[in-house]
């Protein structure tokens, strides 16, 4: 390798923050097993012989609602990861993944049709030819679809 090329760099942009436990509220967000995860029960133990109140937290993993629990002292800090919530018109809706359109006009193809009651309302309103937004929350690279709402009709 010569001096003139250039592979890379990195930013060291983090997908985490620190958050002290104590600071941390049910309906928030947590990484729990290194899975960003919605907290849906937090309890605080007290201080035992040992000096520190522990942190019971419970949450479902964003991506696929798989349980995770964690406990750590009040006082420490544990990561928090960014969560980015954008909404998007829907252009079409294929066999497993949605075709969609962001505030710049910009298309993203790699967000999956969600299952349950909010892929069936995707899919009706898609097939009425409603207008239509989904919002997705993203987290690293990974995106899904978390509510649907109607768009104003200018008429």
């Amino acid at each position: 390798m010569s001096d003139d090329e250039f592979i890379g760099a990195d930013a060291g942009a983090s997908d985490t923050f620190p958050v002290r436990c104590s600071a941390l509220r049910k309906g928030g967000y947590v990484m729990l097993n290194d899975r960003p995860c919605k907290i849906v029960e937090l309890s605080t133990a007290r201080p035992g012989k040992h000096g520190h109140a522990k942190v019971r937290i419970v949450g479902r993993d964003l991506f696929t609602q798989r349980r995770y629990e964690g406990i750590s002292p009040s006082t420490h800090n544990i990561n928090v990861p960014y969560v980015r919530k954008q909404d998007f018109q829907v252009l079409g809706v294929g066999d497993r993944f949605l075709s969609l359109l962001d505030d710049r006009g910009q298309i993203h193809d790699g967000v999956e049709v969600p299952e349950g009651e909010i892929g069936e309302r995707v899919r009706e309103k898609f097939n009425n030819e409603d207008d239509f937004m989904v919002t997705v929350l993203t987290v690293k690279d990974e995106g899904i679809v978390s509510g649907v709402k109607e768009t104003a009709s200018g008429n």
